[in-house]
């Protein structure tokens, strides 16, 4: 096999009994990282300290990630003003989460002759909520509905970042409300190997096959 230091450094071409052996001499573990290759490559490494620290960077990683979603929203043309206001509360609160928001507006029976309700009534919430959200996509006809998305002026990273800024400042509250909490990391060896299985890859391509 060819063998692979614990800092990456190339030790050449060794038999397994050696490896083994270097492996219990170091106190670490003998991992193969890139089997199909010839000779197949192995790394000397602290597997339990690897996995720890690849599963703290999913998780970093996880943090990091800013997912688009999209929220929907359905009235009808003649919506009353309270049911109006309780919608507009909605669209308002997935706008400040950073989410984008699609207004549907429903036509039934003679409505669809006017398509002029359903546009009045679209422009009037993209007005009402003009300082938190921007008209993404215009008002359109798609069959029996009329269509618009909102996008929120603030993006979703930036929402995330104050919050993460109050839970610091107020903890306690953070804590109450069980925001914060992260799910258990279940470390994905497969994926963790990716990186030593490259450096094990170049190690090979670059070192003269002995």
């Amino acid at each position: 096999m060819r063998l692979v230091g614990p800092n990456g450094e190339p030790v050449g071409i060794v038999r397994i009994e050696d490896a083994l052996r270097l492996a219990q001499e170091s106190d670490l573990d003998l991992v193969e990282v890139a089997p199909m290759a010839r000779p197949p490559v192995c790394k000397l490494m602290d597997y339990g300290k690897f996995k720890y620290e690849s599963a703290m960077k999913a998780r970093e990683d996880r943090k990091k990630q800013v997912n688009t979603v999209i929220k929907e929203m359905k009235l009808r043309p003649k919506i009353d003003p309270h049911d109006y206001e309780t919608k507009k509360g909605h669209v308002v609160r997935f706008l400040n989460a950073g989410d984008k928001v699609k207004i549907t507006i429903m036509f039934r029976g003679r409505e669809q002759s006017r398509p002029e309700l359903g546009y009045r009534l679209l422009q009037r919430l993209a007005g009402d909520v003009a300082d938190i959200g921007t008209i993404e996509s215009a008002p359109k006809q798609d069959g029996r509905n009329m269509i618009m998305v909102l996008g929120p002026t603030r993006k979703k990273a930036d929402v995330r970042a104050e919050r993460e800024a109050e839970k610091r400042r107020n903890p306690a509250t953070a804590a109450e409300s069980g925001h914060g909490q992260e799910p258990a990391d279940v470390p994905d060896v497969a994926a963790a190997l990716a990186a030593d299985l490259e450096a094990a890859a170049a190690v090979a391509e670059t070192e003269t096959v002995e």
